[in-house]
């Protein structure tokens, strides 16, 4: 035994207590007897109901057209509204536990979807005339609905958080091989015991290089641990570049009828947290992914197709009126065209309404400023209430900008700030846009400062880095009362 000490099973007394404390029956009020996995399909199960609930209590209230309360269409309309309510949430992962604790974004979410999905059922409930009365209970259903689930937020949230701290989850009985003897208590360890699981016993790998007979060794004792008793899991916690012995460590337990998992450790284990794809037989770690997928791309080119061709048949008579003044106000073209700087650092044209004396391009290009006298009578109106901007519409159609995105600047500037703002090229990975996140919150107009534009590129990267349909729509929806404040605008 004297020679073989690394290998001999570590029993802490706090894991050695566990079970002896199960026996007085003080464990069960200690745990909870449900599982953090469980959380998701729990967490969705409240939602159907609290649908479900909300959509027959509603009904009965509303008590549609005097007639006897009919629960099957009340119930038909909540299993709709649910199955698309709970879809689109878990489409972007807001069912996860630990989104669960962000109480604001989680709020934020379920209004969105809530109030997306009820005017999706509406509209259609509307056009196929199903359900003659469905309008009067529509109005309370929507508002009770949606301050049930606001309220299961909030509930839900304290569960998670308080059984996260106390430690209160159950979870599975596990073995932990690690490579860490000396430390009381590794990473991982923490980790499962956050989570619930109860590490039974704690094994320490042999040294790197070491023999055969202490690998054999260490797989006899785990296996005798295992075998008979209620272990549900065997954890590895080890470094990667070892894989070559652990693989044959791995072969002998593989007699046990418990699962085996690997938990990496060291440099290379940050590796295993990033994305793969399988491309035939070859596996690729994505070490650095594209800001939109293809389907969040289609998304977006079809809300920028969609949108600015309503805009244009909108707005044309906004667009001819603008057209007639500046002809009329001073000499010179309509349209001003200048080169900027866009997607992946492509140059493409921009096309704004003329609001100047001057048509400056190309190396020199002098921003406006407040009072600027370049700037026409038509212009000051014009670049006031963003006016001069529209024609972009036709840059959207076009697919050398989009309807939301980081705001482009001419080529002079942009050589400019890419060599004094950090991370500024970071921009191009998207398309440039009519208005962006930073535009809604007050950054347009001159940038004389770096200080200016390092907030207004803050803003850009938060926006490419966390991207979604809804948050475009929220941006567009937010554009025109940022116009009409006219913050910066000269």
């Amino acid at each position: 035994m004297s020679a073989f000490p690394q290998i001999a099973p570590v029993r802490p007394a706090r894991q050695i207590a566990a079970p002896q404390l199960s026996l007085t029956g003080s464990q069960p009020r200690r745990k909870w007897p449900v599982r953090f996995q469980m959380i998701e399909p729990i967490v969705i199960f409240i939602d159907i109901g609290i649908i479900s609930l909300a959509s027959v209590l509603c009904g009965w209230a509303a008590n549609i057209d005097g007639e006897a309360f009919n629960p099957s269409k009340a119930a038909g309309a909540a299993i709709l509204v649910a199955s698309l309510f709970v879809s689109l949430l878990k489409v972007h992962g807001l069912y996860r536990p630990m989104e669960l604790l962000a109480w604001r974004h989680q709020v934020g979410a379920v209004v969105k979807t809530w109030v997306s999905v009820l005017f999706l059922m509406g509209a259609a409930f509307t056009a196929l005339e199903i359900v003659r009365g469905i309008p009067r209970a529509a109005g309370l259903f929507a508002v009770v609905g949606l301050s049930m689930l606001i309220a299961a937020r909030f509930l839900i949230k304290q569960v998670v958080w308080t059984g996260l701290r106390g430690r209160k989850f159950a979870g599975r009985n596990v073995v932990l091989v690690t490579e860490r003897p000396g430390s009381p208590s590794t990473g991982v360890e923490q980790t499962l015991a956050t989570f619930g699981c109860s590490v039974m016993e704690r094994f320490a790998l042999p040294p790197v290089g070491a023999g055969l007979s202490q690998r054999k060794r260490l797989s006899a004792r785990v296996i005798e641990c295992v075998s008979g008793s209620d272990v549900e899991e065997i954890i590895i916690e080890a470094d990667p570049n070892r894989w070559f012995e652990l693989r044959s460590f791995v072969g002998d337990l593989r007699v046990l009828p418990s699962p085996i998992a690997f938990a990496p450790t060291g440099a290379a284990a940050e590796l295993f947290r990033r994305p793969t794809r399988n491309l035939g037989s070859s596996l690729y770690v994505d070490l650095h992914r594209a800001p939109l997928t293809l389907t969040q791309c289609a998304a977006k080119r079809t809300l920028d197709v969609l949108g600015a061709s309503g805009a244009l048949l909108l707005l044309s008579p906004v667009l001819a009126l603008a057209a007639i003044a500046i002809k009329l106000d001073s000499a010179g073209p309509v349209l001003f065209k200048q080169q900027r700087c866009g997607f992946n650092g492509r140059a493409f044209t921009i096309w704004k309404f003329r609001t100047m004396s001057v048509l400056e391009d190309g190396s020199s290009v002098v921003q406006a400023r407040r009072f600027d006298k370049r700037v026409t009578r038509v212009g000051k109106w014009l670049r006031r209430t963003s006016v001069d901007e529209l024609p972009q519409l036709l840059n959207v159609l076009q697919g050398s900008m989009s309807l939301v995105g980081p705001r482009p600047h001419a080529l002079a500037h942009e050589n400019q700030f890419d060599k004094s703002v950090r991370n500024y090229a970071f921009r191009r990975r998207v398309k440039p846009g009519l208005t962006g996140w930073a535009q809604v919150h007050g950054c347009r107009g001159e940038t004389p400062t770096n200080e200016a534009i390092e907030r207004r590129v803050e803003y850009d990267l938060w926006y490419i880095d966390n991207w979604d349909l809804r948050l475009d729509l929220g941006i567009l929806l937010r554009t025109p009362v940022e116009v009409l404040r006219a913050r910066n605008a000269f």
